[in-house]
């Protein structure tokens, strides 16, 4: 009964939306047109390092579940 409970809730908590790792380095290359060097995830973001084709290197924020760029 309790691990039904535990999976019930696990299921809950994630929801069906959520992007993946590959998802939100596709989004940031996408965003800013340069080379993933680093994806993280920090609870409900993820961090994406990129190189743009200027040499700069930029963070991106994006929503786990929704995709957003912040």
């Amino acid at each position: 009964m309790m691990r039904a409970a535990l999976l019930t809730l696990l299921l809950v908590a994630v929801p069906a939306w959520a992007i993946s790792r590959d998802d939100a380095a596709r989004i940031a290359q996408e965003r800013t047109g340069g080379k993933v060097l680093a994806v993280e995830q920090q609870g409900t973001l993820f961090r994406v390092k990129v190189l743009k084709s200027n040499g700069e290197v930029v963070i991106l924020k994006i929503d786990a579940g929704s995709g957003e760029v912040r």
